[in-house]
């Protein structure tokens, strides 16, 4: 039988799969500064929840979600960008956010991450999630990458870009849910950032990004919760750091290629 901690060893796996893929697209959209504001709207929900002695992660999961709504309608209304419309967003959920902390006391957890074990529904609800971001994107990823190019072309293919746009923010939004069990919020961002970066440095076309920033995602959270373990470091740092520094190897890589 499958013990707990091979269940949260297979949903942490899922969720850097999930995090490479919609890495890739917020990447290539130029959403990865926005993309880490975004998982950072997450905070009040999360500082009410602990406050209240509810799930941190339901918390954070509810009013992301909910920013996320916010953030698609008011960018559909003001035409602004969506970079703008998640910085507004940002400055006042940390505003929000840093009230609520003052009552709560367990965040080294909930902000970094930690080897966190899931129960058989977490693992299920989980991994039917991850499957869906994955499925969408991988589906979809020809109408995303025409969108990007030019949305009137888009919509004479028949694409409700709209539409798309909005599913695109929850997928990202449902990723860094996935994530801020073992990452933390203040970090998953850079989860989905950092791989995709990488791949963006060696990859050749869009399906070699797609694959080689989900393998990235992978290695840096195994090897990740691998080092947690052995050398009791904090999740959540660890697989940023290994991230960080195989971004840092593929810089280097693409600098050697181009002057040979």
């Amino acid at each position: 039988m499958i013990n707990i901690e091979m269940l949260s060893l297979i949903l942490a796996g899922l969720t850097a799969v999930a995090s490479g893929i919609v890495g890739s697209f917020a990447l290539m959209r130029r959403m990865t500064l926005a993309g880490d504001a975004l998982s950072h709207v997450a905070l009040p929900g999360i500082g009410l929840a602990l406050i209240y002695s509810y799930n941190p992660v339901l918390g954070g999961g509810l009013v992301l979600l909910f920013g996320t709504l916010i953030i698609w309608k008011v960018e559909k209304i003001s035409k602004l960008n969506t970079e703008a419309v998640i910085g507004v967003l940002f400055a006042a959920s940390l505003a929000v956010g840093a009230l609520a902390f003052e009552e709560a006391h367990e965040l080294v957890e909930v902000l970094f991450g930690g080897i966190a074990t899931v129960t058989a529904n977490e693992f299920i609800y989980g991994s039917i999630i991850a499957a869906a971001v994955i499925w969408f994107i991988l589906k979809n990823r020809h109408s995303l990458v025409l969108a990007l190019v030019s949305k009137e072309l888009a919509r004479t293919a028949g694409i409700s870009t709209d539409r798309l746009q909005l599913y695109f923010l929850l997928s990202f939004a449902l990723t860094v849910i996935l994530g801020m069990k073992f990452l933390g919020v203040l970090l998953m961002g850079s989860l989905i950032i950092i791989p995709a970066s990488a791949a963006r440095n060696i990859a050749r076309n869009l399906n070699s990004m797609l694959v080689i920033s989900s393998g990235i995602s992978l290695f840096s959270v195994l090897s990740g919760i691998a080092v947690s373990n052995l050398f009791s470091f904090q999740l959540g740092p660890a697989i940023i750091i290994i991230a960080s520094a195989i971004f840092l190897i593929t810089l280097i890589w693409n600098a050697l290629s181009r002057s040979s």
